[in-house]
């Protein structure tokens, strides 16, 4: 059977919320690493959401690797296309959010793309085209100190006609929650106006669900995991899915492993309280720089640790640490390290023994993945009810 949705997402956390997301809403969902190759295989799948390391690659690379992409979820039936990016819309002003949405939206010759990272359940949401986190703008929130991707306009029309070649517009929440005759009332305006992108705001799940409807017909939607809430539910009016159903998931056996190279201040405030409860090693940048093995110390470390408990080992760092390393190093080689230990580690120990392993961080979990040979994931329910949209949670066979 064909599939119905093709997702492509631009980091490999975003990618598994995205398939969590959709998980939730009833569809069988399979995460592939990477643009597929002719031999990949997504089973009984109703969307496939395609995990790239695109967020913070070279722009030329970003798109490239996006139009494999949506030429290959073509190929293989997907009938609508998600363009799946963080939901504080990581990103600098050359992009890559938009100038792969640009070529997304060339490339399926769109009229109008929305933009929507909206997550109420994870504190965001857009009002008068302005993205909060909790209960401040973007710009405000810790965002603005990301490593990579700093934060600093919390407008995101401003944001991203910064980054694209289109014009951009607004759909109101006044309007959003008028309903969806409303909605599409307003996009045929915006498109009469030459406008290419259309920010909508939501402010909570209901808004998701109706800008989901509303967008039944649209070739290219954008945005955050929230956006996917409403459209499960259009394929399954047209009886192109099955009824909304569970999936089961069942975990390996095995010692349990976190790895943490985020520095957000979520899953800093996580590790506060992991490491009150379990044994934990931090990687040391400067040590690495100056030669040290830290790979075979932190391996055996980790080894040596209760078999009982599970073992922390992490880079996740402040602000102010984060801006010392980078000085010191610069941006590029200090993140390189740490990826490099964590999925070297990742290596060392699933061969010893550890099969249950929990990765934080988008740029870490993408590597960790890689470094594994993981090339597709069959996505389970949520664990624990509440996803951060900053771990993933791997179940390895021994």
């Amino acid at each position: 059977m064909p599939i119905v949705l093709g997702a492509i997402a631009d980091d490999f956390t975003g990618a598994t919320d995205l398939a969590n997301t959709l998980v939730g809403e009833g569809m069988r969902v399979v995460q592939v690493i990477g643009v597929p190759g002719p031999e990949a295989t997504y089973g009984d799948a109703d969307a496939v959401v395609v995990a790239l390391k695109s967020r913070t690659a070279p722009v030329e690379d970003a798109i490239a690797e996006s139009l494999a992409a949506l030429e290959w979820l073509q190929s293989e039936g997907a009938e609508q296309i998600l363009f799946k990016y963080c939901s504080t819309f990581d990103s600098t002003p050359k992009g890559n959010i938009g100038p792969v949405a640009d070529a997304l939206r060339e490339a399926l010759s769109c009229e109008l793309t929305l933009i929507c990272p909206a997550f109420p359940k994870n504190g965001r949401t857009i009002y008068n085209g302005v993205l909060f986190v909790e209960e401040l703008p973007l710009a405000e929130s810790s965002m603005k100190d990301h490593p990579l991707t700093p934060m600093r306009d919390s407008n995101l029309m401003r944001l991203m006609e910064a980054q694209s070649t289109g014009k951009v517009g607004l759909i109101p929440a006044s309007i959003v929650q008028q309903g969806v005759p409303a909605i599409r009332a307003r996009m045929e305006a915006l498109i009469a106006e030459g406008v290419s992108y259309a920010v909508i705001d939501a402010l909570n799940e209901a808004d998701l669900r109706t800008i989901g409807k509303a967008a039944t017909d649209h070739k290219l939607i954008t945005g955050g995991s929230g956006i996917a809430l409403g459209l499960p539910a259009n394929f399954r009016g047209r009886g192109k899915i099955a009824p909304k159903q569970d999936t089961d998931f069942l975990p390996n056996e095995g010692r349990a492993l976190i790895l943490a190279g985020s520095c957000s201040a979520a899953t800093r405030a996580q590790l506060a309280q992991a490491k009150a409860l379990w044994p934990h090693a931090k990687v040391d940048i400067d040590k690495i720089a100056a030669g040290k093995d830290m790979v075979t110390e932190l391996a055996e470390w980790a080894i040596a640790q209760p078999t009982d408990s599970p073992v922390i080992i992490y880079g996740s760092a402040d602000p102010e640490e984060v801006a010392g390393i980078q000085k010191r190093y610069g941006v590029a080689a200090s993140g390189q390290m740490m990826e490099d230990t964590l999925s070297a580690l990742a290596q060392r120990l699933t061969e010893a023994g550890f099969h249950r392993v929990v990765v934080a961080g988008g740029e870490t979990s993408g590597a960790v993945v890689s470094a594994l040979n993981i090339k597709t994931l069959e996505i389970g329910p949520e664990i624990g009810g509440v996803t951060s949209g900053l771990e993933i949670h791997l179940m390895l066979a021994p």
